[in-house]
């Protein structure tokens, strides 16, 4: 049984890797399906098949599919999801329980859906995950909004900057400048750069009412190191 109770309201750091640590992504079209997954799964009455359904009476998923089903099915999120990054061997989410029950539905659909996907593409079968998907509720506003700049910038950062966490940044504007050009993470939305129909822009508004101010907060934030005030809600191992 897990020890964290999901509480609707509150936001939870969710996470998970690959099983042996293997990577969950192969390439460009394994990460586009996780974002189809993580649009489509967030409805109370879609099931963890529905991108097969989808395909089978359309033909491959694109965006414009993907709009237009939304459009004519309607949306009923069971969660909001604020954050994401997509790294080579595991995931980062952020997300606020909206119905009682969503994250662990959502998350079963999505676990579910990605592996069958996954595993029928590589002709592989079993787990593809390291056990159940791991979660930390975060319940300070300031975490919050660094938990963000983490998952956008800090960890996709890691593949410009290795050694960023223990030796901090070299260059600052560097890094910002790669991670800017990164389309598997929702800081292009944060940034002004893209629009989403898999985050909650009200609450992206909400903590950040301009693109600029967002920009501004990701550079104070590296710039002064105060993602270092958050490895306890990171869960450096999993990295």
């Amino acid at each position: 049984m897990r020890a964290i109770k999901f509480v609707p309201g509150h936001f939870y750091h969710i996470y998970n890797r690959g099983v042996d640590k293997r990577n969950i992504f192969r390439d460009e079209t394994d990460r586009w399906r996780c974002l189809q997954g993580l649009c489509l799964f967030n409805d109370e009455k879609n099931s963890s098949n529905i991108l097969w359904q989808i395909e089978k009476s359309r033909g491959e998923v694109n965006l414009k599919i993907l709009k237009d089903y939304l459009i004519k099915e309607g949306k009923k999120p069971i969660v909001h999801i604020l954050a994401y990054s997509l790294m080579p061997n595991h995931y980062h989410l952020l997300v606020k329980e909206f119905t009682a029950g969503g994250i662990t539905k959502f998350m079963h659909k999505f676990g579910g859906g990605y592996t069958r996907y996954f595993n029928n593409k590589h002709s592989r079968s079993g787990s593809l995950f390291e056990g159940s998907f791991k979660a930390v509720q975060v319940d300070n506003e300031i975490y919050l909004q660094y938990l963000l700049v983490y998952i956008n910038v800090i960890n996709p950062g890691q593949l410009i900057e290795p050694k960023l966490k223990d030796e901090g940044i070299k260059d600052v504007t560097a890094l910002v400048n790669a991670v800017d050009g990164c389309p598997w993470t929702t800081h292009q939305e944060y940034s002004g750069n893209r629009g989403s129909i898999i985050i909650d822009e009200e609450m992206l508004n909400e903590f950040f009412s301009t693109p600029e101010k967002y920009r501004d907060f990701v550079w104070q934030v590296l710039a002064d190191k105060k993602y270092q005030a958050i490895t306890h809600l990171t869960i450096e191992k999993t990295d």
